[in-house]
Formats: structure tokens, sequence, C-alpha cells
């Protein structure tokens, strides 16, 4: 006969008392070592690492480059609140289509490898690389997908942003909107947070996109 939850509470307190690992797995508590800690940490600086790196690499060869996606969100939003940065494992990088064959040469030349998968041009760290750590590229003025109600904006409305170009403000507020997947409202949420983004932003922003930033303002869990 199974026991009831009041039975498996006290056994759990019981084994707590004896100072028995008992209690962990009763009370379905799983531990981990700091050494996981160290893997968060080295997985961080990697990603914080390739980023460097792919930018290094534009700016070496001179070609018109913007950070966009979860970095460009983490790096806005630093500037108010760096707790309340996210962290993102993949790197979206804006580029005029005309430059991805000098994109090509100076990112292979760091250890980049090209990738084209699911139509979209990426760069995986070396020859084993992973597609979900890739360096993803996206085109100035170009619809992501067909559907989009509006094209990605132009490389004029980047940033400078400590030593690499981000994407402005409004502009990437708008990309976040014509994603909206659950990141891209995650990441939303996240510059409503610190203040970057209110009801003034709506007036800001192409009107198919205003609908959708009212959703998420009005119902911040939905």
């Amino acid at each position: 006969m199974s026991s009831s939850p009041t039975e498996r509470v006290s056994v759990a307190a019981e084994a707590v008392a004896e100072g028995s690992d008992k209690a962990l797995l009763t009370a379905g508590i799983v531990t981990f070592g700091f050494d996981v800690l160290d893997r968060v940490e080295q997985a961080v600086a990697m990603v914080k690492e390739r980023l460097k790196r792919a930018v290094a690499a534009l700016e070496a060869a001179g070609i018109p480059y913007a950070v966009v996606g979860g970095h460009a969100v983490a790096a806005w939003v630093s500037r108010i609140d760096p707790a309340a940065v996210r962290t993102t494992v993949d790197v979206d990088i804006l580029l005029d289509r005309p430059d991805l064959e000098r994109a090509k040469t100076a990112l292979e030349k760091v250890g980049f490898v090209h990738s084209f998968t699911f139509g979209i041009d990426s760069f995986v760290d070396g020859p084993q690389g992973k597609a979900r750590e890739a360096v993803h590229i996206l085109y100035a003025g170009e619809r992501v997908k067909p559907i989009d109600a509006v094209p990605a904006p132009d490389l004029a409305s980047a940033e400078q942003f400590e030593g690499y170009r981000i994407m402005g403000l409004d502009r990437l507020i708008g990309m976040k909107l014509t994603a909206f997947r659950l990141k891209d409202r995650v990441h939303l949420l996240d510059m409503i947070e610190v203040g970057l983004i209110d009801t003034a932003t709506l007036d800001r922003l192409p009107l198919p996109l205003r609908p959708r930033l009212e959703q998420v303002l009005n119902d911040p869990q939905g």
C-alpha cells in the first residue's frame, strides 16, 4: 500500500533530523557540486569570446555590421541594470547581403565555418561546432521570413557600445516584435522591466508592430 503525502513528508522530516541523505531522495531534492557553477560560468565565457572574436574579425575587415538578438538586448539592459541581463547561447549579426562573401573570408580566418541551414547563413565555431552555438547572419533591409510584417532595419540604425556595434533600441524592439517567438517576448519583458520600453515606445514603431507591443504591455504574463 502506498503511503499518504503526510506520511512521506514525515519520513523526509525524520531523515533530516537524522542528518541522512535519505531526506534529499525522499523529498525530491537533487544536489549538485560547485563544479556545475564552474561549467555555467565557462559556457557564458565561451559565448562572450565567440561574440568578441566575430565582431573583431568584421571590424578588422572593415565590414559594416550590427549585433542584434539577445546580445543586443543584453547590452541595452546592462546600461540600466546589469543584474537584469539574460544570457544567450547564440550570436546574431546583421549584415548587408553584398558583404557576405567578405564576411565569410573574415570569419573563417578566425576559426568559424560557414553553414547554410534551414535557409539561414550561419558560422559554427570550428569543424565540430554546434548549430545552437553558431553566429547567425541576418540581412539588413530584408525579411527573415516572407511572412514578417516588416523587414530588418538598415545598418544606419546601429550604435557603438563598448567596442562593438549594436542595433539601436527602437529598431531592436521592432526586430523582437517582428519575430515574436517566446524568447523574443521574454526579451521584450526584460526591456519593459528596466524601463527601456513603455507606452511611449508605441508611437516610434511601425504601425503593424504596435498591436504586438500593446499585447505584451497589457498582458505581461500572456
